[in-house]
Parts: C-alpha cells; structure tokens; sequence
C-alpha cells in the first residue's frame, strides 16, 4: 500500500494534469473527444495504489486517472491526445484509447461496458497459467444496464477468477440521471450483491477508504476468494466531454455540483494531513508548483513531438509489427 502522502501527490498530478489538459484543449491541436476525471481522481488512485505491477487495468473512456494511477508515462499520454507518433498508442487512439503493456495497462476502450469481459479474461488467463496476478476494471454506472456486465460477473463467480470490478457512480450516464435508468429503491451495490458477488460500496473521494477497500479486494482475489464488485460514489465537476462548466444545460443544479465540489477529494486528501500535521502548508504550495512545473513541462514535449506517421492498417492484422511492445506478430 502507498503512504498517505503518496497518495495526495498522486491526487495532485492527475488534477493537474486534467486542468492543464481543460485550459489548453481550446488551442484545437488535442483532436480527440476528451473525458476529464476532475472530481473523480481518489477512485483511481486509491484502487490502483492497491495493486503491483504485474497487476493489470481496463478502463473506459474516462481513463485518464486509471492510465496515470496505474504509473503510465504522463508524456507518451499527453502525446497520444496530441495525436503524436510518441503516443501510448502511437497517436491513433487518443484520449479514448490508451494502452501500455509495459504497466499493466492494457487498454481503455469507450464502448460502454466492453472492457469488463476483457478484464474478467485476463484474470482466467491468470488462473489458468498460476500467476498470482489480479484483474481490474474501471466502468461508470451506466455500464450496469449492460448485459455483459453481469454475464462476466456471472462467470468471475463461477470460477473464482482474480478480478475487481470498480463501478465508479458518478450517478449520470451523460446527461441521464440514475433515477431515470433504475428502479427506486435500490442501489447498484444491492443488484451486484443480488448475484452473489462480494460487494462493498465506498465513499469514492476518500481515497484512503479507497485504498483500504481496494486492498481488501485485490487481497481476496489473489488468494483465491474470487471476484469482488466495488461500488464508488463519486462525482464529474465538468461536463460529460470536453474542458467546459455545463450547469447551463439544465440537467443537473449548481446546487448539487457545488455540494460535490465540497466533498472535493484533492482537498479531503489534503485537509487530512494538513491536520495530522503530515504537511504543512510551505510543503504543499511548494509540491503544487513542482508538479505543475512537470506536467506543463510534459506537455511542451508532448506537442512539439513528431506527428503519428505510417499506415492506419498497423496493429489490425496479426502480421504487423506493435509500435507499442515491438512484437513481431
């Protein structure tokens, strides 16, 4: 597990990160959809905190905290947004589909449910090969109305697969709130329990409680206990796509979103060793500026890069050469 300090720097990059990304996105070099995780950065750091690297990740189209979480090169990310041959992808993916095989990061996907069979395959991989290995996947609440969400999860079960499921309920599916999807009365944590699966529901911008919660999961699957279904309660601050406020558009108050921004968890994390006296506030503002330094610094490398070169047929065909594990297939 990471000490809590880790952990607040952790936090720190991938707002930093994000925000840096939001202010420069209208320069139109970034041609690529982009979906910011401010407000949701404690889910991926306090999961992936919990794992080794041997570990691996799916994620969604909201990925940029799991990739950077899970220790993936803020540069090479960067650079697949500009569309650069440096990218984790080489610059044909985008913000949507990052990949890096040499983190456990083996790949975000934006259709809606679609990494969740994928994660659920790498764990039987693990099984069947003994590898002491655990499978995670990232998905937003959505991906609960998806028939393969519970097929995979049916199927974990049944052979007792190393893998975590990590439903980040950030209650909007875009614009469509969880009370226009699901029946009253429930929660989503009530459903994944109604199949058998071990389950917990988290408060998903406390990452220590992540961390704790997550670490019990992984713990559970590496031993052989199976599958368990994680739910976190957490909470976009921007709008579904792209860098802008959307409190204009109607579908949610400034009311609601003011009251999650006040359960920020960059600044729970914060206020937390503030008060133990881990930090004090010379440290912070001095690490605040370290990191913004890196990552405007990243993202200069990142755009000045050469742009994607090479033919778009690359990395469909089995007889390519992978620009990104240099396999010859």
């Amino acid at each position: 597990m990471k000490r809590d300090r880790e952990l607040l720097y952790d936090l720190l990059v991938v707002r930093s990160v994000e925000q840096e990304i939001a202010r420069r996105y209208s320069e139109q070099q970034m041609r690529c959809p982009t979906h910011l995780c401010i407000g949701q950065e404690a889910t991926a750091v306090g999961v992936c905190a919990a794992l080794r690297p041997e570990d691996v990740v799916f994620s969604g189209h909201r990925s940029h905290g799991h990739y950077l979480a899970k220790g993936g090169d803020l540069t090479a990310m960067l650079a697949e947004l500009y569309g650069r041959g440096s990218g984790c992808s080489a610059g044909k993916g985008g913000s949507m589909h990052l990949v890096d095989l040499s983190v456990g990061f083996l790949g975000a996907v934006p259709i809606v449910g679609s990494t969740i069979p994928m994660a659920v395959g790498a764990a039987l991989g693990f099984l069947l090969q003994k590898l002491p290995r655990v499978s995670v996947v990232f998905f937003g609440d959505a991906a609960v109305e998806e028939g393969v969400t519970w097929e995979s999860i049916d199927f974990a079960l049944l052979e007792r697969l190393p893998v975590v499921f990590v439903c980040e309920n950030n209650l909007y599916s875009v614009q469509t709130p969880l009370s226009a999807r699901q029946p009253a009365g429930r929660t989503i944590a009530q459903v994944a329990a109604g199949h058998g699966v071990e389950t917990e529901s988290v408060d998903g911008n406390d990452v220590f409680a992540v961390q704790r919660a997550a670490r019990a999961a992984v713990d559970r699957a590496r031993a052989g206990g199976g599958p368990t279904f994680l739910e976190l309660a957490t909470y976009r601050h921007l709008e579904h796509v792209g860098p802008n406020e959307d409190v204009s558009l109607g579908y949610r108050s400034a009311e609601e979103v003011e009251a999650w921004r006040a359960r920020c968890p960059v600044e729970h994390a914060t206020r937390v060793l503030l008060e133990r006296g881990e930090l004090d506030a010379s440290e912070l503002d001095e690490l605040r500026r370290r990191i913004l330094r890196d990552v405007r610094h990243a993202l200069e490398l990142a755009r000045d890069a050469p742009e994607a070169q090479g033919s778009l047929l690359s990395d469909v065909f089995a007889s390519t050469v992978s620009p990104i594990d240099g396999d010859q297939r």
